[in-house]
């Protein structure tokens, strides 16, 4: 079912990044990874408990590659319980707006952000003005150095190349930017995005973006959890009735 879920999504990707139950409980795995500090906005709460994932947004951020790990993340296991702090962080406190026009506030900014278990990277129609800001680069530089694992989809591929943060790990970008992306960074070691959706190496997690972004969650949400857990989640999703569906 999984390889049938890939082709499915895969084939929406073209079109957009390039322009049952289960009654087992589940426990995170977080052997080797930071537990974050609790901290406190309005209208969000941390569990210090509990590994936190952070996904950045900036202004025309691809919607899909931002609400996939908001999507997968967030949801409950079997017993209600929340496995994970979900939060969008950015640079000022301003609302943003997707490329495809959907409003998001964030709960951080760059300077307040708690300690990040993941770091997830959306990308732009414009990853050349993420690629120049200094500011979003330095920040990747910097939680590299505490987080476990930092996820990139489509575009995000070139921030993490600008940042040195993926030097010498296979990575994946959009489909047809792969060329571009091993030109302008060579120290990467850039994978084929004809053939290939996600790459995992090291700590470094890449997609092509747009719906394979949820792939990608997902088989990072399995890492950090359990196959049954992907399982639960994915019925969640639906994904199976975007199998089925004639």
């Amino acid at each position: 079912m999984r390889n049938s879920i890939f082709v499915v999504l895969s084939f929406f990707l073209i079109v957009a990044c390039s322009k049952p139950e289960n009654d087992q409980p589940v426990e995170v795995n977080t052997s080797g990874i930071n537990v974050s500090v609790s901290s406190e906005i309005p209208g969000k709460k941390l569990n210090s408990q509990l590994p936190t994932v952070g996904v950045l947004v900036f202004e025309g951020f691809l919607t899909n590659e931002v609400t996939a790990p908001l999507d997968v993340f967030s949801k409950t296991d079997v017993n209600e319980k929340a496995l994970f702090n979900v939060v969008l962080i950015a640079k000022e406190n301003k609302v943003y707006i997707s490329e495809e026009g959907l409003k998001v506030l964030p709960d951080f900014t760059l300077e307040e952000v708690p300690s990040l278990d993941v770091l997830v990277v959306p990308s732009s129609f414009h990853p050349e003005k993420q690629v120049q800001d200094k500011v979003l680069v330095n920040f990747l530089k910097e939680q590299n150095k505490t987080t476990e694992y930092i996820a990139s989809h489509c575009a995000g591929a070139f921030l993490l190349g600008e940042s040195g943060v993926a030097d010498q790990k296979e990575i994946v970008t959009y489909v047809t930017g792969g060329e571009a992306l091993q030109k302008d960074y060579p120290n990467l070691k850039v994978q084929d995005d004809s053939k290939i959706s996600v790459v995992e190496d090291g700590k470094i997690i890449s997609s092509n973006g747009s719906l394979v972004s949820y792939l990608a969650s997902l088989d990072l949400l399995e890492k950090m959890t359990s196959s049954s857990h992907r399982s639960y989640v994915e019925e969640h999703l639906l994904l199976d009735r975007l199998v089925s569906r004639k």
